[in-house]
Order: C-alpha cells, then structure tokens, then sequence
C-alpha cells in the first residue's frame, strides 16, 4: 500500500507541473491578448488652467488665449476591424483614437485629435507592417505613413501584459517619439496594487507657424513667426498583470517663443494639469478585476499547480527512499533450519 500511495503522490506531482507549463506556454500567448473589438472612453479634467481657445468669429475662428479655465479631455478608443492586420487570432490588432479637450463653460474647443494605428495585442507596442496608419492634430492636415514605416513607435494606450518593474518605451503624441516611462513605485487604487510610472519630456520644440501679434504681445504686428515648445511630466499608474492603466495625470506647458526668447519667457497657450477623473478611475479598475479573474488560470494557477506539484514530487521521493531504506536484506547468512519433533525417526 505505500508503494501505490508512493506512485499516486508521484504522478499527481508530475500532472501538476505538466499542467503549470501547458498554461503558461500554450493559454498564456492565446489568452493575454487585447480584443480586436474595444470600445472604451476616458475623461480628464483640470482647473485653473490657461489655455488657447478658439472663439467663432463671423465664418471663421479667432485664436484667444484665456486664464482660469475648467477643461475636460475626452478620448475614445475603438478597433477597427476593417485593416487587413486584424484577423481572429492575430497577434496584431489595429485601433482608433479620437481625443477632444474643451472649455467647460464655453464648450469651446482647446486641442483635438485622431490617429490610428497597428498593436502587438501582448505588448500594447507599435508594429510594422501596419496599414493606413497616420495621426491627425490640426483639421485637414492628416499624416499617414507607409506600411513599413514605424510612425508611433513604443507603447500607446497600455503596458504590456505582466509588466515589469523596470524603464519603457511610452510614444508621447507632441513631441511623435518613444520616452522613457520609468518606474517609481507601488501604490494602491480602489483596492488594487498599480506600478506608479513617470515620464518627463523637457522643453522641446515641436513646431513653427505664424500667430497675429495681439496673440503675444505684438499688437503692431500682422503675424509673427514663432517656436511652439512643449513640455510636460506625465504619470500613469498601471494595474500590472494585466497591463491597463487605471489612472493617469498630466502636467504639461506649450509655450509660444520668439528666436530671442528663452524657456518661460515667451507666452503660454497652454498650461496646467489633466487628471482622469474618479468615474475614469473606478471604471478602469473595475475592469481590471474582471479581467484579473479570466487571466488567474494563466498567471497565478501556473505557479500553484508548479509548487504543489513539486512538494508532491519530493514527499514521493522521500516515501521511496525510507521505504528502500527498510527492506529487509536477503540471500545473506546461513538458511534457517528445519526444527525435528522430539522422539522423531531418521
């Protein structure tokens, strides 16, 4: 009987790791994938901010920078389905982004956007080839780039699927390059443990256009030919087995500069902060969690099946080393002899 309890304890030890590796070599890479299908919003807001808007005038808009504003960043993200990339089970994915940042009290528009662009469903990277790429920050003026051309290189939208306590690569859309998003920290939200990750982009020019001179200063002028320079500290907080970023906050500055004007001392058409608001929070997380629970038989079960299965592996292991260790020795020594009755006969 504690052989055949011996061999039990052995084959269980033995399914368990077995099963640890199947999920986490073959669910894993078919399961932690992002759905070809989202659908999602996000909200940010901020006050106290001074910002450019654009006020209607006549058929046309004039440009007017404004102080003390309440403003509110609304991005929707979609798949679209259409791109020759998206296939059932590619492991790349392509989505849409349209942003909007207004004027609370007069709904007035700050900045827009749209870009589309190709992903790795494991990673939340940028990939090539892509089709129909492109991003678009002013209206009309839409650049696209060529399938084999890496146009919003690094991570956008979220973090890879188990992700690490180390540097990334986040695309910042001002300034169209990777940065390095760096991680500082653990914290909690709504109940979740998150990695606290910052990216600081310093003082970069980002472009060149002409303003009327009443926008800096200049009344005398018509226009005048300035530097836009962005910079910006941005942190995001992501849920790490999954890769999601339930919150996030933006610090940022754009500022208009003559070529003899240094940094802060020309005139700001933007700044302050943007924060997701606490719905944004509480929704994210919450679709974290439902997500933590479809990934447990991929992440935490692996590592459950493998521990229990080695202890089982080595309690059957110690089993046949006592049990060989406590057979009696044979064919050694004299054979027992055969006891005559008294009074017996030859």
């Amino acid at each position: 009987m504690r052989r055949v309890i011996t061999f039990v304890l052995l084959g269980l030890g033995v399914f368990a790791v077995a099963t640890g590796l199947l999920l986490k070599l073959y669910a894993y890479p078919r399961l932690a994938k992002v759905p070809h299908n989202i659908d999602a919003k996000s909200v940010a807001q901020g006050s106290g901010i001074t910002a450019l808007v654009y006020v209607p005038n006549g058929s046309s808009v004039k440009p007017e920078i404004r102080e003390n504003l309440s403003l509110t960043s609304t991005t929707k993200v979609t798949g679209d389905l259409s791109q020759p990339e998206v296939t059932r089970d590619s492991d790349v994915t392509s989505w849409v982004e349209s942003s909007i940042v207004k004027d609370d009290a007069t709904r007035l528009t700050v900045t827009a956007g749209l870009r589309r662009i190709c992903l790795d469903r494991h990673t939340g990277e940028a990939v090539v080839p892509c089709e129909g790429q492109y991003y678009q920050d002013e209206l009309d003026q839409r650049v696209r780039a060529s399938r084999g051309d890496l146009q919003q290189p690094g991570l956008n939208f979220k973090f890879p699927f188990g992700t690490e306590q180390r540097t990334y690569k986040w695309y910042d859309t001002e300034v169209k390059k990777a940065v390095d998003a760096k991680f500082e920290g653990v914290e909690q939200i709504k109940g979740l443990e998150v990695y606290r990750f910052v990216l600081n982009v310093p003082p970069t020019k980002i472009s060149e256009r002409e303003v009327p001179g009443s926008l800096i200063g200049r009344e005398g002028e018509p226009t005048v030919k300035v530097d836009l320079y962005y910079e910006a500290s941005r942190t995001l907080w992501v849920e790490p087995t999954t890769g999601a970023i339930v919150s996030g906050r933006q610090d940022g500055k754009q500022e208009l500069r003559t070529p003899d004007q240094q940094n802060g001392k020309g005139t700001y058409v933007f700044n302050g902060t943007l924060q997701l608001n606490d719905e944004t929070v509480s929704k994210n997380a919450a679709e974290a969690e439902k997500n933590l629970s479809k990934l447990f038989a991929i992440t935490t079960l692996p590592t459950i099946l493998w521990i229990s299965g080695a202890v089982l592996i080595l309690v059957a292991l110690v089993m046949l080393l006592l049990g060989g260790s406590r057979q009696p020795a044979r064919g050694l020594g004299n054979p027992p002899t055969r006891r005559q009755g008294v009074g017996a006969g030859v």
